[in-house]
C-alpha cells in the first residue's frame, strides 16, 4: 500500500515522502497514529503543493537564521552564574544555556547551531561559534 508520511518516521522517511509499505503497518500503526495517510490520488495532488509550501516557509526561516547569526556575529554577552572560591562554576553552561540565554536577547538560534566542544565550567570569556558567526560569551561570578 502506498501511504504519504505526515510525519518524520524513523526508518522509514520524512515528511510529505511517499513509501510502499504492508497494509497491516500502514492500518494498523501508520495510520492510526496519525503518522501516514493513504496515498490516494487527490491526496498526492495536494501533496505537490505542500512540498512546494514547505520548501518556501524552509527557505525563509533559513534566510531570517541567517541574517540573526550576521547580527550577533561578535557580539559580548555577559552573564552571572554561581562560582566556588576558585572560580569554578556550579552548573556548567552548554549549548540548550546558551540557546537560552540568547532567547533572552530576543535572538532564537535552534541548539544545533552552537558549536561547542566541551561545557563551559569557568568564569572569564569564552568564545562561541554560532553558524558562521561567534559571539564572546563572558561568564562573570554572581553577586
Amino acid at each position: 500500500m502506498k501511504v504519504i508520511l505526515i510525519k518524520d518516521v524513523p526508518g522509514l522517511g520524512q515528511k510529505y515522502d511517499v513509501r510502499e509499505v504492508k497494509d497491516g503497518y500502514a492500518r494498523n500503526f501508520l495510520i492510526p497514529q496519525k503518522m501516514a495517510e493513504i496515498a490516494t490520488p487527490s491526496a498526492l495532488k495536494s501533496l505537490a503543493e505542500k512540498k512546494i509550501r514547505a520548501e518556501q516557509e524552509r527557505a525563509v526561516k533559513k534566510d531570517i537564521l541567517e541574517k540573526m547569526i550576521k547580527d550577533i556575529n561578535g557580539m559580548r554577552i555577559e552573564v552571572f552564574r554561581k562560582v566556588n572560591e576558585k572560580g569554578h562554576l556550579f552548573d556548567a553552561v552548554g549549548k540548550k544555556d546558551i540557546a537560552e540565554i540568547l532567547k533572552e536577547k530576543r535572538v532564537e538560534i535552534p541548539e544545533k547551531m552552537i558549536s561547542l566542544e566541551t561545557p563551559i565550567k569557568e568564569t572569564g570569556e569564552h568564545k562561541v561559534k554560532i553558524g558562521d558567526g561567534e559571539v564572546i560569551l563572558i561568564i562573570l561570578p554572581e553577586k
